[in-house]
């Protein structure tokens, strides 16, 4: 098993002025300790469980192209982006320029997207729940056709482009890898067994039925399961070294491969380095 960082919260002692330095110590010490993701959240205002909205919260993408080049080994992505909020042509060149410029760490983290208030905030599109999950089809579709070799139109019945040109492609083929946020049982985990390389699922009593779910939509398609990433995003890694061990073993038990989580008090690096020495030699074999 790995483990993956996911930075949520950007409000830390040395405020606005410090935060560059603070996200560049952030970024190296997840790499030596051996962490092999990095994520942050696709919001423009803070969360409810995070902190209170008012927060510091920085532009998905506009963060990760930074920390492409504050690291070199750890694969970078939202989690996950908010379908509605690019178009998928325009995703589709972002993903690829951050793979490019990462020299192949990119991935795309997608899903139908949530906050409401956030959007109406700042006046960005949210039209209804069935129309997110409609683009977030397309989207999927859109993107794989300009990782591809297919420069031709798509017709859609929310978008349509008339050339699906991608230059440079991405370093990653076939593509950079597609990672699902979400758990829904009929929508989400169908998409995620038509087109994903990874899931994400939440640390929880459902766990296993999600996955067995998942199995099934992989029958239905003719999708062999194995080849679907299985990825958790946990509470944050706050428990004790060798509680925390015994509980991935257990995840690692039912087939999950990636264990992304926050980190209190992340910017104080220390605790980044426990992990690193305590749990991630420990779980290396799940």
């Amino acid at each position: 098993m790995k483990l993956g960082l996911h930075i949520a919260d950007f409000t830390y002692p040395n405020g606005p002025t410090g935060l560059a330095d603070d996200l560049t110590r952030i970024a190296v010490a997840a790499e030596e300790a051996g962490l092999s993701r990095i994520s942050v959240m696709d919001h423009v205002f803070q969360i409810g469980p995070v902190g209170p909205i008012e927060n510091d919260m920085l532009e998905a993408y506009t963060t990760l192209g930074y920390l492409a080049a504050r690291t070199e080994r750890v694969e970078l992505l939202a989690w996950v982006t908010a379908v509605s909020y690019r178009d998928p042509g325009l995703l589709a060149k972002i993903v690829t320029t951050l793979d490019v410029l990462s020299k192949g760490r990119a991935m795309l983290g997608i899903g139908a997207a949530w906050n409401e208030e956030e959007s109406r905030g700042l006046g960005l599109f949210f039209p209804s729940t069935k129309e997110r999950f409609e683009r977030l089809e397309e989207t999927l579709q859109i993107c794989l056709q300009m990782w591809g070799d297919d420069e031709g139109a798509y017709e859609g019945t929310h978008y349509t482009l008339a050339r699906t040109m991608n230059s440079p492609q991405s370093l990653r083929r076939p593509h950079p890898p597609i990672l699902i946020g979400g758990a829904g049982e009929k929508k989400t985990l169908r998409m995620v067994a038509q087109y994903a390389d990874a899931c994400n699922l939440f640390d929880g009593p459902e766990l296993s039925h999600k996955l067995d779910v998942l199995r099934q939509h992989c029958d239905d398609l003719g999708r062999d399961y194995d080849t679907i990433e299985k990825t958790v995003m946990g509470p944050a890694y706050a428990s004790e070294p060798k509680e925390l061990v015994a509980h991935l073993e257990e995840l690692g038990k039912l087939g999950i491969q990636q264990f992304h989580g926050l980190m209190p008090d992340v910017s104080e690096i220390e605790p980044i380095r426990r992990l690193g020495a305590e749990v991630v030699p420990a779980v290396a074999e799940f």
